[in-house]
């Protein structure tokens, strides 16, 4: 079993998390960009592979508010469109190995290894790698980054975003 790796600043955490045997490792690097504003929230973000055809939707990380009472901070889950129509509305938060806590400004690594259910998963075709970003008292953004599955070879494919997100970048090793 492989680990998801997250920096923050100078520390990487690890948490248990692996991925399909069609390819030895998927990363996802994001970066949440600094922003100079009045007032600043931290960003709920959702990772997710798209199949190009079927939509069919495996959710990879959905941060947002995990602390507030009551579980109040799933109430504006909605607010990441994109991802709440195609897959959280249906999904009964938290969830193990893909929710976790918002985060800062900073670049993050997300990786998923040989073994991983929701890459064993997938089936060979067209698919979209997409992060979605809504701030409170800020905007919302979505970027995507085709892709085909499997892999044939090791691959690098970026992306940036204009506001919520800054650079994207999806790493494919068969």
């Amino acid at each position: 079993m492989t680990n998801v790796l997250k920096r923050i600043g100078g520390l990487t955490l690890a948490a248990g998390i692996s991925v399909g045997s069609q390819a030895q490792e998927l990363t996802v690097t994001l970066e949440i960009p600094a922003m100079s504003v009045a007032e600043y929230h931290k960003p709920y973000v959702a990772v997710w592979l798209e199949h190009k055809q079927s939509k069919q939707v495996h959710n990879m990380a959905v941060w947002y508010d995990t602390d507030m009472k009551n579980a109040e901070g799933e109430k504006w889950l909605k607010d990441m469109r994109q991802w709440w129509r195609r897959s959280g509305r249906s999904l009964a938060m938290p969830v193990d190995g893909v929710s976790g806590a918002t985060q800062g400004p900073g670049q993050y690594d997300l990786s998923w290894s040989a073994g991983d259910s929701r890459l064993e998963q997938l089936v060979a075709g067209d698919y979209r790698l997409r992060v979605e970003a809504a701030r409170e008292v800020g905007g919302r953004e979505l970027v995507n980054i085709p892709f085909s599955w499997p892999p044939a070879k090791r691959q690098t494919l970026k992306a940036s975003g204009e506001s919520e997100l800054a650079d994207i970048s999806l790493t494919l090793v068969p």
